[in-house]
């Protein structure tokens, strides 16, 4: 009888422990609309990660916590995904991004587990401190 009665409290206790969360994947039109002269700041793991600025060519400058910066371009594939190519990787990292019911967003590489999420913790319009690499010190 204590098994019997402990399943259903079990299942009470789950249905209500987990959080309403509903996110949904925002359209490559959506995600121009959002991004196109600004610049994303992300978390992961719930510290700092890096931003991205986004320029109305859809070219963008992705810079690390750390200061290295990247140049690259995005673009929608065939899956309706967001994809990156940076000058240093010729390979190309697609990403979904997604908007959650308290509108914040997320970005999830393309197949990776959700707690691998980058989480946008702010959106601003300035400008990274990325210069050329042959504009010296």
């Amino acid at each position: 009888m204590h098994s019997f009665l402990t399943y259903p409290l079990l299942v009470s206790l789950t249905l209500f422990a987990a959080p309403a969360f509903a996110e949904r994947t925002m359209t490559a039109d959506e995600f121009a609309q959002m991004v196109t002269g600004k610049t994303l700041y992300f978390n992961r793991f719930g510290e700092a990660f890096g931003a991205e600025q986004y320029f109305d060519d859809k070219r963008v400058i992705w810079a690390f916590e750390n200061g290295q910066c990247q140049r690259g371009i995005w673009f929608e594939n065939a899956a309706g995904e967001i994809c990156f190519i940076y000058d240093n990787d010729p390979g190309s990292q697609c990403w979904n991004f997604l908007e959650g019911d308290g509108g914040e967003y997320r970005a999830r590489l393309a197949g990776a587990d959700p707690s691998q999420d980058l989480v946008t913790r702010k959106i601003g319009t300035d400008a990274l401190d990325c210069p050329l690499p042959d504009l010296g010190v």
